[in-house]
């Protein structure tokens, strides 16, 4: 009889805690885990079920939805809240699908888990990049329409593939496509990062990545010789060159002159020369060949003209049998010949009307940077449309890429709160002027 009872308080206490799990999976904070526990990382991300997963929250809170496929298996997934005034530009706010691998092995929780800790910490990949906003603006509407709250301008919220690999199957082509300019986008906003302090961080620029290869050949021949224009001679001085001007530019962030994001930054990635050999390589030839590759970031305030005369006269000059390529993965300039940069001053009211949708939180923002790395946000920038990169998380931890990514659920939550402010403000806001700035 005892077994007999004790069984059954057994069963019931299971029942009750399957009750008490199925209560918390109603929550913005179990919606947050939910997205982030779809396998979304390169080389193979899952885009089909978090799509899935959004559409179905999009729709629970009386949004529209769209999905398009510009390239095949990589969905741009577009959420509409119609607003009283559709003939005035819209908002639209943008984050991206996928994310970069995980080492599992080096996390301390399953880096898909999205486990929850004790203190409030939610561990994924993707916590910080960028999935917290993904699930932040559709929270904020859900409670922006519980309080009757209805915006004069179209929001939209825009979920595109291939962000963390350049963009180019997704906000590359829906920037470009008939689909975006029927939007009619005024002003949009796109990830930013965290900020170890209290204040919060925005991004009016990205920097512009550029991939360079410089190759040198020469005369090959015994160890022993000593030849001119030999192909690792040429080379290293190029190398030397490269080094010094990196140096330059490294000592104005050292100075506190610029912000890290505000010089161009060269940094060597390979060198590839030497002939082969079963144990290495033989040490008694000079080789035909060398070659070296560079990523280089440059801010819109670049000359990027003047960037490859430097190039061509001095790192990889023809005299000294040297070539390169360039791989531009990005513009510098928007349509009309301008740095692509969203004013942050009196002359783009939307900066104005951000800064106050901010304030009205309580929070403060840091001074604008420009990013030091790259995101969507240039695609919309080139078409001339102000964009500003924002992500709410303060004192927090920088950890996009890093092991062990993580966002606390109570700086998750204030970001939900924040953007009610921004999204209500910034879509009742008139303006002045709609014209792309």
């Amino acid at each position: 009889m005892a077994s007999t009872l004790l069984w059954t308080l057994f069963l019931f206490a299971i029942i009750f805690s399957l009750q008490s799990h199925g209560e918390e999976e109603d929550t913005p904070i179990t919606r947050f885990q939910q997205y982030l526990r779809f396998i979304t990382a390169h080389p193979n991300p899952n885009y089909a079920a978090p799509v899935s997963f959004l559409v179905d929250q999009a729709k629970s809170i009386g949004l529209t939805t769209q999905t398009i496929e510009f390239v095949s298996g990589k969905p741009v997934l577009l959420v509409t809240w119609l607003g009283s005034n559709p003939k005035l530009p819209s908002i639209l706010f943008n984050s991206h699908l996928d994310s970069v691998p995980a080492e599992a092995e080096k996390w301390i929780h399953p880096p898909f888990s999205a486990h929850r800790t004790a203190d409030g910490h939610i561990y994924a990949r993707g916590a910080q990049d960028d999935k917290c906003i993904g699930v932040q603006y559709l929270e904020s509407i859900r409670n922006l329409k519980s309080r009757g709250f209805s915006p004069l301008r179209t929001v939209h919220i825009s979920y595109v593939p291939e962000e963390e690999i350049g963009g180019f199957d997704g906000m590359e082509k829906f920037a470009a496509s008939a689909e975006f300019t029927e939007l009619n986008v005024g002003f949009a906003m796109d990830e930013g990062q965290a900020n170890p302090g209290d204040e919060y961080r925005v991004f009016f620029a990205d920097r512009t990545p550029w991939e360079l290869v410089i190759r040198a050949e020469g005369i090959p021949g015994h160890g022993a010789k000593l030849y001119d224009n030999g192909a690792m001679e040429n080379l290293m001085k190029s190398v030397e060159l490269i080094s010094k001007f990196r140096e330059t530019q490294f000592d104005f962030v050292k100075a506190g002159k610029a912000a890290n994001s505000e010089v161009i930054s060269v940094n060597p990635v390979y060198l590839k020369a030497g002939t082969p050999s079963n144990t290495g390589f033989v040490m008694n030839m000079q080789p035909s060949e060398a070659e070296a590759g560079y990523d280089l970031r440059l801010p819109p305030m670049a000359d990027p003209d003047a960037m490859k005369k430097r190039i061509a006269e001095e790192w990889a000059p023809s005299i000294r049998n040297m070539t390169f390529t360039i791989k531009e993965k990005g513009k510098l300039r928007d349509y009309l010949g301008r740095p692509i940069m969203t004013p942050t001053n009196g002359s783009n009211p939307w900066w104005s009307t951000f800064k106050q949708a901010i304030e009205a939180t309580g929070g403060k923002l840091a001074k604008p940077e420009i990013l030091a790395s790259t995101t969507d946000a240039r695609f919309i920038r080139t078409l001339g449309i102000p964009l500003l990169g924002f992500s709410p998380m303060i004192n927090t931890p920088i950890l996009l890429h890093d092991h062990n990514e993580f966002l606390k659920d109570t700086v998750f939550m204030k970001g939900i709160e924040i953007y009610e402010s921004v999204i209500s403000i910034l879509s009742s806001f008139e303006g002045v002027s709609d014209q792309v700035i």
